[in-house]
């Protein structure tokens, strides 16, 4: 086994240290020894280029622990035939369903990988610069949907092994001790290792298989054939590796238990924890039998860096405490919204100036210096925009709270913990000496490096994406019993996630058919995640830490948002599979360039896409119908729910509602009552959204934008009173009736969540964006939607929400200092 992880580690080291990783070859015996004259080191001394020195080197490593996994996967099929030949025997030892679930698809992925090997051995033996193997790479990884088979199949095979293995003694025997061949003039012919190891080999594997690809490409000149190939083949598996993540258990050793067992690191990440009343970011390890809470110690410069342990909670001794039993924690106040959004703007500023230093070979010290600053505030939005809290408690002490930004985080933690709690485990203490083992292990074993935030990624990595993704979901399957269910839509952006849609509750069934369709703003986003729930009514089931009600997470998942799936003009169909359910649903992708157009409707009958004085004329009235009746119905039912306003409504529905109001239907009001208050809010946002001009008009923009800016508070008061009273009467009726009724909204923040600049930064945009042909000097640019403009669109509303209330009569009556045209 020590043979083999040398093997497996030696990715790790190609890039530290060249000797280290040549005499580890040597003492594998592979083919690059450098006792026996290689030629590889002769050709490495007369290459010119060092990128294929490396690139050289990265590929006969990987070849020796290629040698090496292949030996694994022969070890594993070797005792599969005699199973097969008892199987139809009247003493089977395993029946063949068994067998074909312990060793599903694992023939596939042998031939698969000894193809790959036969191909890539003779390249890497007759070695010079004008090798060619990019496309076997691009091959292997087209291959990856055997994998996901495999890991679909993982946890089945390894609980079938493991029950197996207690029912007969004579599979205990085989599964105990299997042999795996040493490589190639290796001094050990043959080792043992267990079948439920061996059937880990494929999930590493598919790890080290895109390290490799990340290591080739970087040592692989621009220029050269393969570099599209194994960019490709890199594309590949890193989105086949991040919608497999959760179902990848890291099972890295770290040191023995008090029993003597095997330690190992299952899961670890950065969380916010509340302590002494205030937040701190903490790293928090997962082990077998321990949850460990540290904190990276400062060190000065050339030290190597470790963990203080800040507490540790055996899992024997952890609990979740349950909604009735939990203490309300002392209060924790959240950071005022418009911090946090004053943060992503400063954020946005900072990328765009990054990005000026670097397209005009700025100094280095300038770029490192912004970029610091760019850490700062990203650490500071981190830090303080989770508010979803995580309590855990020692059985025999303390509680412990951390606050986490998405529901499915909080899942994934508590899954993981009552995972390893199934497990015989048994309560201990650590002494002063074994802590620090732990804890200095901890630097070594960590499979997340870097606090999550764009800052922290490189160059080459993707920005994301911006605009506006449109998801249907359809329908889900696999629940064994009948339930009150919904899902939830989140992404990410600015390096943490965020709730952004949730369909209706589909009561009593087993199939619900949603069939909802919602549009997602995305801000940098590079996945979609969905969770399935149960319903919960029994309001004695409240979290005390945010009062609100515990619904039942059935299944999540989890897709990357592939840019290049996602860009096109149809709809992309896909299933998500979440802990035996299926959900199925539909996605395309707008960018925001193309989102940002206003459209004049070419029927004037109708209301959409029409001037709001042609609509307030023909109606005869001062505040169009469509506004009128959308806000009084959120008032009457939605100004106590939460996100109005944020969270999507179906776009089926408001489509419904769109057309209802655009033929005048007498069937409105009925429509109305019946349908989700979100689509009804939806519907609002829409109809100000398509204007052919906006709300406070193309003329009066960059006024706006010029009094927004003005620094003495006697100035900018007089010019934004001096603008309102520009706008001609239906604009300015409508949008004093509209900042009367957000107003109201806002008073209810404890219960919605929509506080005013969080509906400044959702209809801020909508009520001023100029027009497709004003707006070309002031589009936002694709990868940055937090742009000054935007920012300052938002800040004007927010303006005139925090005013005192304004009349139209006194505002038309008071001329202040001056009348002059804007």
């Amino acid at each position: 086994m020590e043979e083999e992880e040398e093997a497996i580690g030696l990715l790790d080291k190609v890039l530290e240290d060249e000797d280290v990783f040549l005499l580890e070859e040597c003492e594998l015996g592979t083919p690059t020894s450098p006792g026996s004259g290689s030629p590889f080191l002769v050709a490495m001394k007369v290459e010119a280029g060092k990128g294929l020195e490396m690139r050289k080197l990265v590929l006969s490593g990987f070849l020796a622990s290629e040698e090496i996994y292949i030996n694994q996967l022969e070890a594993l099929l070797l005792p599969m035939k005699p199973l097969k030949a008892t199987a139809t025997t009247s003493q089977p030892v395993l029946t063949i369903q068994q067998i074909e679930t312990i060793f599903y698809k694992i023939q596939d992925i042998y031939e698969i990988h000894k193809e790959f090997y036969d191909n890539l051995c003779p390249k890497v033996q007759q070695w010079d610069s004008q090798v060619t193997m990019g496309h076997l790479f691009q091959k292997l990884a087209s291959q990856l949907g055997v994998y996901k088979a495999f890991v679909d199949n993982y946890k089945v095979a390894l609980e079938t092994a493991e029950k197996c293995s207690q029912s007969n003694n004579q599979f205990q025997k085989i599964s105990e001790e299997l042999k795996v061949k040493g490589p190639k003039d290796s001094k050990d012919s043959h080792t043992s290792v267990t079948m439920e190891a061996l059937l880990y080999k494929p999930i590493d594997r598919v790890t080290r298989s895109t390290l490799v690809l990340h290591d080739l490409l970087k040592h692989t000149p621009v220029d050269h054939p393969d570099y599209p190939l194994l960019q490709d083949a890199l594309r590949i598996s890193q989105n086949f590796l991040s919608s497999i993540n959760e179902d990848i258990d890291p099972r890295r050793t770290a040191v023995t238990t008090p029993k003597g067992e095997t330690r190992q690191l299952v899961k670890d990440g950065f969380l916010v924890e509340v302590s002494e009343g205030s937040r701190k970011l903490r790293h928090v390890f997962l082990f077998t039998d321990v949850l460990l809470c540290a904190k990276l110690k400062k060190t000065s410069a050339g030290k190597h860096q470790q963990y203080d342990c800040k507490w540790y909670i055996p899992l024997a001794d952890l609990v979740f405490p349950s909604p009735e039993e939990s203490e309300a924690s002392p209060q924790v106040h959240p950071f005022p919204d418009h911090e946090l959004e004053d943060m992503k703007m400063k954020i946005s500023a900072l990328k765009n100036e990054i990005q000026k230093e670097k397209a005009n070979k700025g100094q280095s010290r300038a770029i490192e210096r912004l970029k610091k600053k760019m850490f700062e505030n990203e650490f500071l939005l981190l830090l303080n925009s989770p508010t979803i809290p995580f309590r855990i408690h020692n059985r025999n002490g303390k509680s412990y709270l951390f606050l986490l930004s998405s529901d499915y985080e909080r899942s994934e933690w508590r899954e993981a913990i009552q995972k390893l709690q199934k497990k015989d485990l048994q309560a201990f203490v650590l002494s002063s000496v074994e802590l620090q083992v732990l804890t200095g292990s901890c630097f070594k074993l960590r499979t997340v490096h870097n606090i999550p935030v764009t800052s922290n990624k490189d160059d080459d990595e993707s920005p994301g994406l911006y605009g506006f993704l449109h998801v249907i979901v359809h329908s889900a399957k696999g629940f064994k019993q009948s339930a009150n269910l919904y899902c939830t839509l989140e992404v990410d952006s600015f390096g943490y996630f965020v709730s952004k849609a949730k369909t209706r509750v589909f009561r009593d069934t087993t199939e619900p058919k949603w069939d909802e369709e919602f549009e997602i703003e995305l801000e940098g986003s590079q996945s979609l995640r969905i969770l399935c729930y149960e319903k919960c009514y029994d309001k004695t089931k409240v979290n005390k830490d945010n009062n609100e009600i515990v619904d039942k997470i059935m299944g999540k998942g989890q897709i990357q948002l592939d840019p290049q799936t996602v860009e096109t003009k149809n709809w992309h169909t896909d299933v998500i599979e979440m802990n035996g359910i299926k959900v199925e649903f539909s996605m395309k992708f707008t960018s925001r360039d193309m989102s940002l157009k206003r459209t004049p409707s070419k029927k004037q009958t109708g209301v959409f896409g029409v001037k709001i004085s042609v609509v307030t004329k023909r109606e005869r009235s001062k505040v169009p119908y469509i506004v009128r009746q959308c806000v009084e119905e959120v008032e009457k039912r939605g100004i106590e729910e939460v996100g109005i306003y944020r969270i999507s409504g179906v776009a089926t529905d408001i489509q419904a509602l769109k057309a209802v109001f655009d033929a005048n239907n007498k069937d409105i009001l009925l429509m109305l009552s019946d349908m989700d208050i979100n689509a009804i809010a939806g519907t609002l946002k829409l109809y100000f959204r398509e204007l052919p001009e906006p709300l406070l008009t193309d003329r009066l923009y960059p006024a706006f934008m010029e009094g927004i800016a003005l620094s003495d508070p006697a100035a900018k008061e007089n010019c934004m009173m001096h603008l309102l009273r520009s706008l001609p009467d239906p604009n300015l009726i409508t949008f004093l009736f509209l900042l009367e009724h957000l107003k109201r909204v806002a008073e209810k923040e404890p219960i919605n969540k929509m506080s005013l600049h969080n509906l400044a930064t959702v209809f801020g945009p909508t009520l001023l964006r100029p027009s497709e042909v004003e707006s070309k000097a002031h589009l936002t640019s694709a990868a940055d939607i937090w742009s000054h403009d935007v920012m300052a669109q938002v800040q004007v509303l927010l303006y005139y929400l925090q005013h005192p209330p304004i009349s139209f009569a006194e505002l038309k009556r008071n001329t202040l200092y001056f009348s002059t045209d804007v």
